[in-house]
């Protein structure tokens, strides 16, 4: 019994920085994206032309391990034009995290939208300024969409948020 007692109390730091370091982990986000221009048939299209299209990305990041992680994440899209605004589209976007290092993030998402469209947005995220709760980050994704009989779109944004 006293050499069980013994080798329990051995393993506690272990376990201790066991669980410090254990995953996964689990972060939630909220930021604004702002898409800056779209190209599909034609000319591009550049936001601010005439309307704003904004977006409100909500998520949760589950890490697997230091690397690797999947991301749950939602987006309505809020348009506004001749003096009024709506909610034009909603995004459904799961999505593989890839850590990069250095405070680099590659989301590899899915995107299934409730105007038809899908397609995958692959998004670069950086972190800024990290606190002990909390983080903020700029981030470039590149929604590129396909479906309901019109062209391959594809745009680029920048997204800034808030990490917690």
């Amino acid at each position: 019994m006293k050499n069980c007692i013994i080798f329990l109390l051995c393993l506690l730091p272990v376990c201790i920085r066991a669980q410090h370091n254990s995953f996964p982990k689990v972060a939630g986000y909220v930021g604004i994206f702002h898409p800056i221009v779209t190209f599909g048939n034609g000319d591009p299209k550049f936001n601010f032309n005439g309307s704003y299209t904004g977006g409100l990305p909500t998520g949760i990041n589950i890490w697997k391990s230091n690397r690797i992680g999947f991301s749950f994440e939602v987006v309505p899209i809020i348009t506004a034009s001749n003096g009024t605004s709506k909610m034009s589209n909603f995004v459904f976007h799961p999505g593989l995290l890839v850590a990069l290092g250095k405070g680099f993030t590659l989301a590899n998402r899915l995107a299934f939208e409730t105007n038809g469209r899908y397609g995958v947005t692959p998004v670069l995220n950086k972190v800024l300024i990290k606190k002990k709760d909390h983080g903020y980050f700029l981030a470039v994704p590149v929604p590129v969409r396909f479906g309901i009989n019109l062209p391959t779109t594809v745009s680029v944004g920048v997204q800034v948020g808030i990490t917690f």
